[in-house]
């Protein structure tokens, strides 16, 4: 079911929203008048996010947690209770990066990826499930990727994160039911690349510069898919038209996608100036509260790159049905 209030009168507890999709969230919300409770490690981005939420005509407070804790999510709903008497609305946005061969990846980093991004979902999940019976249902939407549901080389930790938050997702959504807890919506959104900083703050252990595969989308739109979920909830929600084709070409041949894929996500995942090993964000905060990552060229293969994975999609297509046809003709 949908948020029991509107948006103008509803809290929504944000985590990761210190920059990237997360602010980009933040402010979408607090256009529409919610109260927004603001949640990640810089407590300085944090304050700068809030400020802006105000301006914007929302209401926010900013809570400096790490996800990694469960002490602190429970903290964190508590305060949002406190402060605005209940929380409608819950989105587990969270999230880290390290990029490199699996056998390359130190086990330290490795671990940390893996508590930030699915134990930091998990956590917020428990946290937020009886504060959203209380107020009569509500919504909570995790931020996953088209990652959830295919796979790209040098993301082993990232890949598996987002595949356990999308498994995590299902499961608690059947639990809800079997329950008697319908009044509760569990969401997915799946997104496709987005124009973030989390390519410069991935730990990077490639030796080069890590860029996002074009096509780029920037973060409004997974901020508007975000909304969308908390008014009309849906199991699950693509962001960006390419994330829907690779899911849908993923489907009908997977091992032809995930070849595909893999030699593509290896030819443009990285750029051409070396980089020294970094353990980027994954230990540390960011400071900055920027939305946007300064992608803004990539873009410009947005149209022609979403124009060919949509002719490869439909050639899967066709070459499936073709087969299937074959293989009927066989039998009879």
């Amino acid at each position: 079911m949908p948020l029991t209030r509107s948006l103008a009168d509803a809290t929504v507890v944000l985590t990761g929203a210190s920059s990237g999709i997360g602010t980009a969230t933040a402010y979408a919300l607090a256009r529409r008048g919610a109260a927004v409770v603001l949640a990640a490690r810089s407590e300085a981005a944090l304050e700068e996010v809030a400020v802006r939420c105000r301006e914007l005509g929302g209401r926010a407070l900013a809570v400096p947690t790490d996800v990694t804790d469960p002490a602190a999510v429970e903290r964190l709903a508590a305060r949002a209770v406190a402060e605005f008497g209940r929380i409608d609305g819950w989105i587990n946005n969270a999230a880290v990066g390290a990029v490199g061969l699996f056998d390359e990846i130190p086990v330290a980093e490795f671990r940390r990826v893996l508590e930030v991004n699915l134990l930091g979902a998990a956590y917020g999940t428990r946290a937020a499930l009886p504060h959203l019976s209380a107020a009569g249902g509500g919504v909570l939407v995790n931020n996953a990727s088209v990652l959830a549901e295919v796979a790209m080389p040098y993301q082993s930790a990232y890949n598996a994160t987002k595949h356990g938050i999308r498994g995590l997702a299902d499961t608690v959504r059947q639990e809800m039911r079997v329950t008697g807890r319908g009044n509760i919506s569990i969401c997915t959104v799946l997104p496709a690349t987005i124009d973030t900083p989390f390519f410069r703050h991935a730990a990077n252990h490639s030796g080069r510069e890590l860029v996002p595969p074009p096509p780029v989308y920037p973060p409004e739109v997974v901020a508007e898919t975000i909304v969308r979920l908390l008014r009309r909830p849906r199991r699950e929600a693509y962001a960006g038209g390419a994330a829907r084709l690779i899911g849908l070409q993923w489907r009908l041949a997977p091992a032809f996608a995930e070849r595909v894929l893999g030699w593509y996500a290896h030819r443009t995942q990285f750029g051409p100036a070396p980089r020294p090993e970094s353990t980027g964000n994954v230990f540390h905060a960011d400071a900055a509260a920027r939305r946007e990552g300064g992608w803004h060229g990539r873009r410009r293969h947005l149209v022609r790159m979403t124009a060919a994975f949509g002719l490869a999609a439909a050639g899967t297509a066709v070459g499936t049905v073709a087969a299937m046809t074959r293989r009927a003709g066989t039998k009879r």
